[in-house]
């Protein structure tokens, strides 16, 4: 006989199954199969719900780049639109060089065909007993007029007027001894600007102190004298050298002065003085 239990002989025995628990079973395993797909399935579709969360922050980075190519849009046009007014500019300066240089060419074109007229008609020109070709413009000199004269003695001879005033006047070498009708220079001419006006004529050509000068003069009074003196002077200084001339004419010595008195009118007092108004 043996010792064994009835339960560990039952948990030794297979145990027959029936066939409701066999249905049992396999109804078990297939919810487990659906419920493994469901989680597969539910796995699988989360990463592509997350998609559009995950693509978010790149849209949000595209949206700065996008905005910066729209901010950097006009910096170049406004590069471009320099770059246009430049050209514009260099084109117009370019435009003005070339009207330019036709004006300066055709101003030079110009000058040129004056100055091959003025040489044909210089050398047109005929000139009769000489040999010479054509004379310089720089040669060329204005003819002086020399309205005083030397005599056989070497004594210059020069006659000056104003007003109503003629003096006549001998210049040669001396050492400045100046005579006007017999008498010195300051015993005949009080006033001191006389005197000057006399004198100037001899210290403008730094021969007051070579020459000796003698005067006669008449008519008119002291200002109208004094105007004929320095007139003659001149005039003989000018005689004795030409070389002169240009220091006398610049002074102004050489010039006759042609104002004279005007004349009285009938029914006035003087040239334009009337007498006094009596009513009755």
């Amino acid at each position: 006989m043996s010792n064994e239990t009835p339960e560990e002989t039952s948990a030794d025995q297979p145990v027959e199954e029936t066939p409701e628990a066999v249905e049992e079973t396999a109804e078990a395993a297939e919810s487990e199969t659906t419920e493994a797909e469901a989680t597969e399935s539910a796995a699988a579709e989360e990463p592509e719900a997350e998609e559009p969360e995950a693509e978010e922050p790149e849209a949000a980075v595209e949206e700065p780049e996008a905005a910066g190519e729209e901010a950097e849009e006009p910096v170049a046009d406004d590069a471009t639109v320099e770059e246009a007014a430049e050209s514009d500019d260099s084109t117009e300066d370019a435009g003005a060089a070339e009207e330019q240089a036709p004006a300066s060419e055709s101003d030079e074109g110009e000058e040129t065909a004056e100055a091959e007229e003025e040489a044909v008609e210089a050398g047109s020109e005929l000139t009769l007993g000489s040999g010479e070709g054509v004379i310089e413009s720089s040669e060329i000199m204005q003819p002086q007029t020399i309205r005083g004269k030397v005599d056989k003695f070497g004594t210059a001879i020069g006659t000056g007027r104003r007003k109503t005033s003629v003096a006549r006047v001998r210049v040669k070498d001396g050492t400045g001894e100046l005579t006007i009708n017999g008498r010195a220079l300051g015993e005949y001419f009080q006033i001191e600007r006389d005197r000057n006006l006399i004198m100037a004529p001899l210290k403008a050509t730094d021969s007051a102190s070579s020459v000796d000068v003698w005067v006669r003069v008449n008519g008119g009074g002291t200002t109208g004298q004094a105007g004929a003196i320095v007139l003659g002077i001149a005039r003989a200084l000018q005689a004795r050298n030409a070389d002169l001339h240009h220091t006398l004419s610049s002074g102004g010595y050489l010039s006759r002065d042609g104002r004279m008195v005007e004349r009285k009118k009938y029914g006035f007092k003087k040239a334009r003085k009337s007498f006094q108004f009596s009513k009755r």
